[in-house]
């Protein structure tokens, strides 16, 4: 979806298997955990820089990461390394609610997806021509900090210098609902059509027509082709649905709005995204540096996270190189204040979410919004975006949230 989603898909590629050797080493300056986007972002700017030539790096995961298992949809202004596994771009947009058709340009931006087996591929690629870097296919049980950190799995000890964790720290589940947490979750269809349905170049980023309820609930387009496009219902709610209730609004959306009678589904895809100011970060320590999801460094307000990862892992090579604790500047506080105030609206006043993007793409350009969600805005930009929102619902949620 828009928010660059986590997506299941049923498609399976082969893998080298001699990527994953059992490690002759049981010491290792840097333990990965985790070989997700976060996990392999970090190792490929690892193999990427010079400085870490000398540092024996592992990653540690169940997964030889064969399966195209997600897609990860982000916007960019320049050229990227991530060309080269773009799946798809597209430089306009659509809003859609009950009141409004918001067209939006998109330009400098491009909004792209990869999807996962390229990323996977192409990181196994780069990580492989690297002596110094191990795959470890095993589940790791217990991490425990003392003078070094010791890594326990079912077959072997290890021990490393540093460890980037990706895994859900244990205070989620027992203290998560102390705080704010709303649940992205969502169903969509590949559909092939036997006649042209879909403009190639534009996508729907929410179109709100089809409700639930009186939840915030909207449908999301992109358009592969003009015969072939994703169609996604989702939900910013507390509690996921079943899945017939994702095919039954998938499907009226197709015969309704779009007006398509005869379509193969190709494809599916299913996902969870926690929305929450849960203070993952504080699980980080001094050798032990929460990553991912399991670090927050998925957008509390949106759940996007490519391009935020791509920078906190840019933050962390720098800390290590100049000697500076290693989660130094990973978090904006005011981002933070933000995205808590937003997700305090959705919590107590769910029904307000139409209202609330209307707001936003209606009354800010695209590039001002695109910068407000990767944290790059000015002060003066992102008072004008508060602005917009002026209500007394939001009035509510900043006093409560202060």
């Amino acid at each position: 979806m828009f928010w660059n989603v986590i997506r299941s898909f049923q498609i399976f590629q082969k893998i080298d298997i001699h990527t994953y050797q059992m490690p002759i080493k049981s010491h290792f300056d840097y333990v990965i955990i985790g070989n997700g986007l976060a996990g392999l972002q970090l190792a490929i700017n690892m193999a990427s820089d010079s400085f870490f030539d000398d540092k024996h790096i592992a990653l540690f995961d169940t997964s030889k990461k064969n399966i195209n298992d997600k897609t990860w949809s982000f916007w960019e202004t320049e050229p990227s390394i991530w060309n080269n596994i773009t799946h798809q771009s597209w430089n306009k947009a659509s809003v859609i609610t009950s009141q409004k058709h918001i067209e939006l340009k998109l330009h400098p931006y491009s909004y792209k997806t990869i999807r996962s087996i390229d990323f996977y591929d192409y990181a196994k690629k780069t990580l492989s021509d690297k002596k110094n870097i191990e795959f470890v296919l095993e589940h790791v049980e217990f991490v425990n900090e003392g003078k070094i950190v010791n890594i326990t799995t079912k077959n072997k000890n290890y021990s490393a210098t540093h460890v980037f964790d990706s895994r859900l720290p244990e205070g989620f589940t027992i203290d998560s609902k102390k705080y704010i947490s709303i649940n992205q979750h969502f169903k969509g269809w590949v559909i092939k059509t036997e006649h042209n349905s879909f403009d190639k170049d534009v996508i729907t980023m929410m179109d709100y027509r089809l409700k639930d309820n009186n939840q915030t609930t909207f449908t999301y387009i992109l358009p592969f082709s003009e015969t072939e496009a994703l169609v996604e219902f989702t939900y910013f709610t507390s509690e996921v649905v079943d899945e017939d209730t994702y095919d039954s609004y998938i499907k009226t959306y197709i015969i309704e709005y779009l007006k398509i009678k005869n379509y193969t589904i190709i494809e599916t895809e299913m996902g969870q995204i926690p929305m929450t100011n849960f203070p993952f970060e504080a699980y980080s320590t001094n050798k032990i540096t929460k990553i991912g999801t399991g670090g927050g460094w998925v957008k509390g307000s949106t759940g996007y996270s490519f391009k935020h990862t791509e920078k906190k892992v840019a933050q962390i090579i720098n800390n290590i190189k100049n000697n500076q604790p290693i989660s130094k500047n990973l978090f904006k506080k005011r981002f933070k204040f933000y995205d808590k105030v937003f997700l305090k609206v959705l919590n107590d006043e769910n029904e307000k979410g139409e209202w609330v993007f209307q707001q936003f793409y209606a009354k800010n350009s695209i590039q001002n919004m695109f910068r407000f969600l990767d944290e790059e805005s000015s002060f003066l930009e992102e008072v004008k975006i508060m602005w917009s929102l002026f209500s007394w619902s939001f009035i509510k949620a900043f006093f409560k949230t202060l």
